[in-house]
């Protein structure tokens, strides 16, 4: 099903402890700037700082912000449903594939996320994958459109609601609010 930490990227990894840090350091850190006045940096903190409460607003948000993304991603490997991103981002990249590349770039997420044998198969019903299946003989940008649609409702009403009630957001937010 899902390979775990070796299938996320090391990047995402390393920027989600960043960010973990960042938004702790920038909470405790005391504000050496001329009272009075706000400087660009300091805008930019400010937003780094509260971009975590946005994510709350909207699932599209959470998505929208890359490192809503990546702290997201690292919870659904800790969830071990990992493959439903790598999915979504998968035809979300597939979407802007050049139309010679189109069959191919298709069969290898079909066996990567939908076949029955795929190494990170994705939760997609029977109908779902059969259309997908017929979808692939004339493979166009469309063509994941209804499965994709399935993972993203299923990450916004299952995995989106758990990671909002997880420890690691709660103590972002928490520390957001109190800083």
């Amino acid at each position: 099903m899902c390979r775990g930490l070796e299938s996320l990227p090391i990047t995402c990894l390393e920027r989600a402890k960043e960010l973990r840090a960042l938004f702790s350091s920038l909470l405790q850190r005391s504000d050496h700037s001329i009272p009075g006045r706000s400087t660009r940096s300091d805008k930019l903190r400010l937003h780094e700082v509260n971009e975590p409460l946005k994510w709350k607003e909207s699932f599209e948000n959470l998505l929208s912000s890359q490192n809503g993304l990546c702290v997201f991603r690292e919870f659904l490997v800790s969830e071990f449903s990992e493959e439903n991103m790598a999915f979504y981002l998968a035809c979300e990249d597939y979407r802007t594939t050049k139309p010679s590349k189109l069959a191919a770039k298709a069969k290898k997420i079909y066996e990567e996320f939908i076949s029955s044998d795929a190494p990170r198969e994705v939760n997609l019903d029977h109908s779902t994958k059969e259309i997908t299946k017929e979808n692939l003989k004339r493979a166009s940008q469309s063509c994941f459109d209804q499965a994709q649609d399935k993972i993203y409702t299923l990450m916004e009403k299952d995995c989106y609601p758990r990671f909002l009630r997880s420890s690691a957001y709660l103590e972002l937010t928490r520390n957001t609010k109190t800083g």
